[in-house]
């Protein structure tokens, strides 16, 4: 991890605090230091407790960034840092408008999502960032020899920012094989964002958003979601018991 970065400890796993997250990528960028982007919430706290592996990638990734509600309540009831939520689509959006204002413009490489939503979102990104340099997309549903053509492709392209819509903990597992690929690039997994670039789905309401509540409308949005919504209650009791018996919680 970089030593300029503040950690916080969230039930065992960092987050990165520092006062602007998009210009301290963009400076890595700049200088072709290879990083991994962890959107952090609740869900992917309660994730990783079961799964160790997805658990040292997040410990591993060079930034971890307080997404979720539940991790920034955390942060701000049990540790008292004065943190603002920082939602990955929002961080990746600040991301690619800088990257397309970076002279010969950085390349830019979109993965996941249904059939043609990457290449949608690439047609949305084009439009609000005339000068973005996309220089490829490819759907998260593929055959083994789809994956094969794809790592070829990244070797091949070499892009510097590299988005991976594929889900927690999918995105995060698939980024911590493939890095090798693209040693220097700047991966950010973004979850379900190119649903929304690409308009099949709408982001909550920003009074939502603003009241940490994101999470009710993404269940009304997806109603099968409840039994993974179980976790919010589960890390709330978690975080309480363990901000109480770990009283050093910053990390570095």
């Amino acid at each position: 991890m970089s030593k300029s970065l503040t950690s916080f400890s969230v039930l065992g796993l960092p987050v990165h605090i520092i006062p602007n997250y998009p210009n301290w990528l963009l400076e890595r960028l700049k200088r072709n230091i290879g990083t991994h982007v962890v959107t952090l919430n609740a869900e992917m706290t309660m994730q990783a407790e079961q799964n160790q592996t997805l658990a040292r990638i997040i410990q591993d990734a060079e930034l971890v960034i307080p997404d979720g509600a539940g991790v920034v309540l955390y942060l701000r009831l049990l540790l008292k840092q004065p943190v603002k939520r920082t939602p990955g689509i929002e961080l990746a959006e600040s991301l690619l408008f800088a990257a397309a204002k970076i002279p010969d413009s950085a390349k830019i490489f979109l993965y996941g999502g249904a059939p043609e939503v990457a290449e949608k979102t690439a047609e949305y990104w084009r439009e609000q960032a005339p000068s973005i340099n996309i220089v490829g997309t490819y759907s998260g549903y593929h055959s083994e020899a789809e994956a094969e053509k794809l790592a070829q492709t990244l070797s091949q392209l070499q892009p510097e920012v590299i988005l991976v819509g594929l889900g927690v903990p999918r995105q995060e597992l698939w980024i911590a094989q493939n890095r090798h690929l693209c040693p220097n690039a700047i991966w950010v997994g973004v979850g379900g964002s190119f649903d929304v670039w690409s308009g099949i789905k709408n982001r909550a309401p920003a009074w939502l958003g603003d009241n940490n509540l994101e999470w009710l409308y993404r269940l009304y949005q997806e109603p099968w979601r409840w039994r993974r919504m179980l976790a919010l209650p589960k890390f709330a009791i978690k975080a309480a018991v363990y901000a109480t018996t770990n009283k050093n919680a910053v990390v570095q």
